[in-house]
Formats: C-alpha cells, structure tokens, sequence
C-alpha cells in the first residue's frame, strides 16, 4: 500500500501544500529510489547477529516514516519522511522473506514466499482503493494513517510471536558483494529485471493501450485493472506449492513464457472486445506477480550457505523497481515518438521473451549447484 498509494494522492497533496504537481510526483520517486537503492545497502551493512532486531528496526522505522508523514506540514520534510519509508520497507521485505524462509521446511519455502508475495498483491489491489478512497472523504493523511496503523499491528505481531532466527555466518561486506560474481545470482537478477520492464512498465501504459485499441473501453478501465490485481492475487498465493514441487528455473521458464504470450496477445484480443481481453490481463497480471516467489526461492537456496540470502533477494526487489522505471521510461519514449499503443505491448512481450531465452539458455547449462552443496533437488 504505501508503495502505491502515493501516486494516487498526488492531487491531494499538490493541493495541501500549494506544489506543482511535477514535483508531488517526486514524492513517488523518493519512495522507490529509497527502497530500490537504499534497502541492499543498509541490508549488507546488517551484522549477521542482529537478524532479527534489524528486521523489527526496518519495520520500525518504517511505521515512524508513515506517521511523521501524515503529521508533516513541509514538502521537504515529507519528501524525506517518504525516503526513509521506502528504505524501511525495502529492508523490511528483503529479510522478512529471508526469515519466513530460514523458518521453514525447506519443501515449504516456497508457500512462505507466497504469502509475503500475495500480501503485496492484495495491499496494491485491496489496500490502494480503500486508503485513496478513506483519503477523499477524510484527506490525504489518512491513507498514511491506515497504512501506519497496519505496520504498527504487524510490528506489534512479530515482536510478540517471531522466534529467534537462525544465526547467519559472519561475513565481510566484501565477501557479501563477491554474490554479482555469482553467475546463477545474475541470471535470476536479469530474468527479473527484463519481466519487471515487460510486466511492470506495461502496466503503467494499459489505460491507452485499451483505449486506444479495445471496443466499448472508452468510458472505464477499472473492472480490467481489477482483472490485472486480482489475477496477481491469485498468482501469488496458488503459485507456493509449485514452488515446493517443480525445480524454481523450470517453474520461472514456463512463467516467463506465460507473460510473454499474454503480453502478444493483450492488442490482439483487446481489438475482438472488452471482455476478451480480460483473460490475457489476468494471465498477465497472475505470473508477473508470481514469479519472485520461485525467483526470490532460489536466490535464498544460492546464497544462504554464504550468509548473504538477504542480501540476494534485496538486490532482486531492487531489480523490480529499476526494470518498472525502465520500462515506463522507455514507453515514454515510445508513445513521444508517435508510436502506437498497441505496440507498447508487442514491445514488452519481447522483453519478455528475451527474459525466456535468457532463462532457457541458463537451464540448458544444467542443474545449478548451489556453493557448498553435492547436489541440488
């Protein structure tokens, strides 16, 4: 939710604080840059001890963030208030999937993962209509408020009821980073970010496409971004027992087929009616939210002997938020250049499939084996 909220009260707060709605817009900015550059660093620099604290610090921190931004009465202050949420939510996320995964069967991660994941899915597709519409009827702090209150009751659940966590091995910041010479880390990294700049950046450009191409969608694109959300809702959460059952680079291969088909098909069946087009938006939306939960997975399987399994999915999520603002970026580009809506889709399923070929080449080397171990499952 706060991940998204943001933009929606962009009008809101352009009013409250008499800025132009160019720089509000920055408010979103300052989040992301935050989570997606700040989260790995503050996550390498945490002592190997200190897992649990740290994860009740960032969850913390993040919680402090949202209040002091609903209670700011300057831009500067609540643009920074908004950098140190989206820090506290990026190292929150990287090391609660690491934890939900140390504290499981290893034959149960993946349903872990999926619960995380599916809670993401439901605060984007649930939380961010009911915070923006609490938002119009009591203001735009009262969306931060809700999300407050929700880090607060979690905050208060863990401190309660998580255990200790197992302790990870001591490791130097240096021997940390040697995880971007791990060449089965990068691949999951570059399958991940080449789906996001497909998936992610398709999203923010689905409104045009549809209308531009759809029969009868010129008056509204809800129900079909309803489609897309709680397609992601299901993807998320059905997604974690296949996790457990099929090798993760199988299971992400056919994903990305998946997305890359759906993606080629959205102008195809968009132009054949209103309703048609739904089944490639909830394909679209179901695999590109489940894939981090086998990607996520098998970040943790590669790394956790080395200590640094946190450090690996912090650097995937910030993969996500880089490979969204690449691909909004480029269909910027695109549409400036007189392109075509509907070619913004063809365009993003071959970032797909190239995401596939990617990650067929990297299976045809053979079953990775993770360092320290005589075989992998």
């Amino acid at each position: 939710m706060a991940s998204y909220v943001t933009a929606g009260l962009i009008p809101l707060i352009e009013t409250a604080f008499a800025v132009p709605v160019a720089l509000a817009a920055q408010l979103v900015t300052a989040f992301t840059l935050a989570y997606g550059l700040g989260s790995p660093l503050f996550v390498a620099l945490l002592p190997a001890d200190r897992q649990r604290s740290g994860l009740l610090v960032a969850l913390a921190l993040f919680v402090l963030a949202n209040a002091t931004s609903a209670l700011a009465t300057d831009f500067s202050a609540l643009l920074a208030f908004r950098a140190i949420a989206g820090i506290g939510a990026g190292v929150y996320l990287a090391m609660g999937i690491a934890a939900s995964a140390a504290l499981s069967l290893p034959d149960e991660r993946g349903k872990a993962i999926a619960v995380i994941m599916g809670g993401m899915a439901s605060g984007t597709v649930l939380g961010v209509p009911l915070s923006l519409l609490l938002a119009d009827r009591l203001g735009w702090a009262s969306a931060l408020w809700l999300v407050t209150a929700l880090g607060a009751i979690a905050l208060v659940g863990l401190a309660l009821r998580l255990p200790a966590l197992p302790a990870a091995a001591t490791t130097p910041l240096r021997a940390k980073l040697a995880l971007l010479a791990d060449g089965h880390v990068l691949v999951i990294l570059l399958v991940s970010l080449l789906a996001a700049v497909a998936s992610l950046g398709m999203y923010t450009f689905i409104t045009p496409l549809l209308a531009a191409t759809a029969q009868g969608l010129d008056r509204s694109m809800t129900p079909h971004l309803w489609v897309w959300g709680v397609g992601g809702v299901l993807g998320s959460f059905l997604i974690g027992p296949l996790v457990d059952r099929v090798r993760g680079p199988v299971l992400t291969l056919w994903i990305m087929l998946i997305l890359a088909v759906a993606l080629f098909l959205l102008p195809v069946t968009a132009t054949r009616g209103a309703w048609l087009v739904m089944l490639p938006i909830a394909a679209w939306g179901a695999v590109g939210w489940a894939l981090q939960v086998p990607q996520n997975n098998e970040l943790i399987k590669a790394r956790e002997l080395q200590g640094d399994g946190n450090l690996a999915v912090a650097l995937n999520e910030s993969a996500l938020y880089l490979g969204s603002a690449i691909g909004a970026a480029l269909g910027g580009i695109l549409l400036l250049q007189q392109w075509p809506a509907a070619a913004l889709a063809s365009g993003a399923g071959a970032v797909a499939a190239l995401g596939l070929l990617a990650q067929w080449l990297h299976l045809r080397r053979g079953p990775v084996v993770p360092h320290g171990r005589s075989g992998s499952r």
